[in-house]
């Protein structure tokens, strides 16, 4: 069979160490999701774990040489093959309104891309877990009030419980990454109700760390908000100092024009 040429332009590092793909894989409770989705499979080495205990196996690759790869190593009626780029895909025609897990080894180049295109489907996304590059592993787990937590970070917590898993030597890839690797998982909070305008939240946690060395009361000059409100405690802090429930109250002082008492 024709082996796969790992391509930089498509930040493909193919996990080889079998015990590490199989316990990402078990990180799924397969009795809960019926479907799962895995995301640049490459080579399959996790995809063969997948395929012992999903239900529903569907696999996203944009590889061309990955495809013919999967298709003459395994069964292609144990899994749905849909040749495609996961960041432009439109999940409807696959899953309809069901919900679906995602798993994957994530290309290093587009994995904060990948989190807030799980973020934006996150009703039907209960579960999400794989491998990124260490440094965004972290900085997606990051508690509040180090240099690590950000926009991602903040983003990723109002919407699931994240929880930095474990980390990998760059020795078990082909070819070995620059950088150590770290694996997470992310499990959909219930009942998520942030009672304010998402996308001024949004907006507003850009614009903070946009500026992540100002206080909020600079770096969020430019929506222009009223002195009374802008003389509130909050606005003394910088962005880091804030979790996700800090920036929903300040989103919603700063939706209604309220401060705080």
């Amino acid at each position: 069979m024709k082996s796969v040429r790992p391509k930089k332009k498509l930040g493909q590092h193919f996990l080889t160490d079998l015990n590490i793909a199989e316990k990402i894989a078990n990180l799924l409770d397969f009795e809960n999701y019926e479907h799962v989705l895995e995301i640049g499979p490459g080579t399959g080495v996790l995809t063969q774990f997948l395929i012992q205990k999903t239900k529903k196996l569907h696999l996203i690759e944009i590889d061309e040489e990955s495809i013919e790869y999967l298709q003459n190593k395994y069964i292609i009626d144990h899994f749905n093959l849909i040749k495609g780029d996961f960041l432009n895909y439109d999940f409807k025609p696959v899953f309809g309104t069901n919900p679906f897990a995602v798993i994957g080894n994530f290309p290093y180049n587009i994995s904060s891309q990948i989190i807030f295109k799980v973020i934006e489907n996150k009703m039907q996304i209960p579960f999400f877990a794989g491998m990124f590059q260490k440094e965004v592993a972290e900085r997606i787990c990051e508690p509040p009030g180090s240099k690590k937590y950000g926009i991602i970070s903040v983003i990723s917590q109002l919407y699931f419980k994240t929880e930095y898993l474990f980390s990998v030597s760059p020795n078990v890839f082909n070819p070995p990454p620059k950088v150590e690797s770290g694996v997470i998982q992310l499990t959909r909070k219930e009942n998520i109700t942030l009672d304010c305008d998402e996308k001024l939240l949004v907006k507003i946690v850009k614009l903070s760390f946009q500026q992540r060395r100002k206080t909020l009361r600079n770096s969020l000059k430019t929506l222009n908000l009223p002195d009374n409100l802008r003389e509130d405690a909050i606005f003394d802090l910088r962005p880091e100092k804030l979790s996700g429930d800090d920036f929903i109250k300040l989103t919603k002082r700063i939706e209604h024009g309220n401060i705080s008492n």
